[in-house]
Order: structure tokens, then C-alpha cells, then sequence
């Protein structure tokens, strides 16, 4: 079973010695000043959803039949309240694994947004400076609109809030490569997320993964 199981790591600065405890097969795209050894690096831009829409690009053909989406550090965002370790990430994993669970967000919250994001804390006073999209809303329902052919919801849950999940390969490819391809130029775009649009990925996972094909759009190579 382990060897079905790849983490695809989106890593800036944090201590990822973690890894070695899991045992499993993984691959870190590395966007701080100090790789790691054997890392792939990239540009730091667009936060956590360019470094997996990238993996999904490269790899689309030849995706492994579990991919678990981590950040560096995932353990403030696991767990009873955020209390997470090690033990468990590897239950959530193996959970995935032993019941073929197509898609499953890893965060011990999840969100009920509108079309701007909300609630979020890109306004609060303390948080400005933390990123360059400080004081706007998040750009939910355009982004929602511009990767599917279906309307915006009245409202949206998010089930992988904190972009920690796990999907299978199959599930992946349920959305042609033309589409993670146009999510990514989406992503390049913003680079900075001075419009939020890597905040607005945050809160899509499940809905990129849903394995609803009639979302498909037939233009992604035009757009």
C-alpha cells in the first residue's frame, strides 16, 4: 500500500525532517532561500497552489494513485484543534488509502464562505503587512466561474481550507491537464497574491476534485 502513496510538499523555510518518519515516497518543491537536499526549486510566487499545480502539471501522465498535497509545516492545522503530529498525518493517510477515499482534506475545520471569502482575516489590523492582499476580499466566486462551466453557489463549504488533503491520481484526471494548466497561468498572474487568488485556491480543493465532469469547461487551451 505504501507504495501507491506519494506526499508532494510545498515547502518555504520549515524544518521538513518530519518527512522521514512517514516512510513513504515524496518529492519537496522548494521555494525558500536554503533547499533542502534533492528539492525541486521554484520561484516564490503564488503561494501552495502554484508549487501543486505545478506537480500536477509535470506529472499529470503519471500521477501516483494517492497524492497527499502537503505544506511544510501541516501540523497546526491536523489534529484535535490544530494538535497534530506525526501519528497524525500517517492515520489520515492510511485511512485514504485503506478506503480508497477519492479526495479528503486534512484540516480540522473547514469553511463556510460567500463570494468574496468571507469570513476571512485579510482585514484585521494585526494580520496587515502578512501579505500582499491584506485589506481586500477574496476572489472566490470569480475564480470558481472562471475554472468551471457551472454558477457560483449561494454559499461554499470548504473542506481543505488549509490546502492539506489527499487525492488519487484517478480523481485528478477526472479534469483534463489543460484545465491544471490554465489554474496554473490563473496563479502566475497574481504572483504576489496582491489579488488574493492563491488565498481563493485555499478554500476551491474540493471542488477542483469533486469528480464532477459536467464542470468541465471545452476552452481551457484558449483561455
Amino acid at each position: 500500500m505504501r507504495d501507491n502513496i506519494k506526499l508532494i510538499i510545498a515547502r518555504y523555510q520549515e524544518d521538513i525532517s518530519w518527512v522521514d518518519d512517514l516512510d513513504y515516497d515524496y518529492i519537496v518543491y522548494d521555494k525558500g532561500g536554503k533547499p533542502v537536499q534533492n528539492a525541486v526549486h521554484l520561484a516564490n510566487i503564488g503561494r501552495e497552489a502554484h508549487t501543486y499545480f505545478t506537480h500536477i502539471v509535470r506529472e499529470y501522465d503519471s500521477l501516483a494513485p494517492v497524492n497527499v498535497f502537503l505544506q511544510g509545516d501541516p501540523f497546526d492545522h491536523i489534529g484535535d484543534q490544530g494538535k497534530g503530529d506525526v501519528k497524525t498525518l500517517q492515520n489520515h493517510i492510511e485511512d485514504v488509502a485503506d478506503r480508497g477515499v477519492p479526495f479528503k482534506g486534512f484540516a480540522w475545520f473547514k469553511l463556510k464562505c460567500d463570494r468574496l471569502g468571507r469570513p476571512h482575516d485579510l482585514h484585521k489590523p494585526e494580520n496587515e503587512g502578512r501579505w500582499a492582499g491584506w485589506g481586500k476580499d477574496i476572489p472566490l466566486a470569480e475564480i470558481f466561474e472562471k475554472l468551471f462551466d457551472a454558477d457560483f453557489p449561494r454559499q461554499l463549504v470548504a473542506r481543505a481550507p488549509t490546502g492539506i488533503f489527499a487525492v488519487t491520481g484517478d480523481r485528478i484526471r477526472t479534469r483534463p491537464k489543460a484545465f491544471y494548466e490554465y489554474a496554473l497561468r490563473l496563479v502566475e498572474a497574481d504572483p504576489d497574491d496582491a489579488n488574493n487568488t492563491g488565498h481563493a485556491f485555499e478554500r476551491l480543493w474540493q471542488h477542483i476534485f469533486n469528480g464532477n465532469v459536467a464542470w468541465n469547461r471545452n476552452d481551457y487551451e484558449k483561455l
